[in-house]
Parts: structure tokens; C-alpha cells; sequence
């Protein structure tokens, strides 16, 4: 009699999953350099305050987190969906960054369109050529 298929073998264990370093790492590391460059720009070489360095933990913690979620389900997406993501991503990140500089949201908005809309075709070109 033919077995299940979710039906393990005698003495087969099922392998865990291990996430490699660069898809933990590279959050990460864009967490902190938003969350340090945030900082620095309300800063405007004062001293550091805790509103100022909390600032840049919660901006850098977003982002570290939505670049990790979205690193988890790329593969699922269409390739269209993936480079909308990024470039959505990537755009209100560098929005983010410029109204901290004190300029007019209108200004933020734009160029984080622009850059966003370069993202999204430069991250729609990578997908294009390199799924199957």
C-alpha cells in the first residue's frame, strides 16, 4: 500500500529552513544608514537629542523591516508587482530623507516620484532578465 504524501520516512528529519546573511544583512545595514543619515539631517550638527536619535531608530527600524518582508516575498510577486514594491520603496525612502531637510513637501514628493520611478524601472529590468 502506496504511503501519503506528507507521510515522512522512518528516521528522515525535515531540514529547517536557514535564511542566508545577506537576507538579514542587507536590511539591516540600509536600516542604519537611513536611520543615521535621518539623524544627522534633523540634527544639522547640534547636539544629539533623544526625539532626534529616536527618529532616526524608528525610520531605520521601518525600513529595515518593510526591505526585509519584501525580500521574503519577491519570488511570489509578478514581475511588475516586485518592481513597484522597490521602487515604491526606495521613492518615499528618499522623500523621507529630503522633507527632513527642511524643504516643501512638494519638492519631497516629486523627487521621491523621480527616484522611485527610476527604481521601478531599473528593478523591473533586473526581474525581466533574470526570472524564469
Amino acid at each position: 500500500m502506496a504511503a501519503h504524501a506528507s507521510v515522512q520516512a522512518r528516521g528522515v528529519r525535515a531540514r529547517a529552513q536557514h535564511r542566508s546573511t545577506t537576507s538579514w544583512a542587507l536590511p539591516v545595514t540600509l536600516g542604519v544608514v537611513l536611520g543615521w543619515y535621518a539623524t544627522s539631517i534633523v540634527r544639522g550638527g547640534g547636539v544629539l537629542t533623544g526625539g532626534q536619535l529616536a527618529l532616526g531608530l524608528i525610520s531605520g527600524t521601518v525600513l529595515a523591516v518593510l526591505c526585509f518582508g519584501l525580500g521574503r516575498v519577491q519570488k511570489r510577486l509578478p514581475v511588475e508587482l516586485a518592481a513597484a514594491a522597490y521602487g515604491t520603496l526606495f521613492g518615499s525612502s528618499i522623500g523621507f530623507l529630503y522633507s527632513l531637510s527642511g524643504k516643501s513637501v512638494l519638492a519631497a514628493s516629486v523627487l521621491g516620484l523621480l527616484t522611485g520611478a527610476g527604481m521601478l524601472a531599473a528593478a523591473y529590468y533586473a526581474f525581466y532578465t533574470r526570472r524564469n
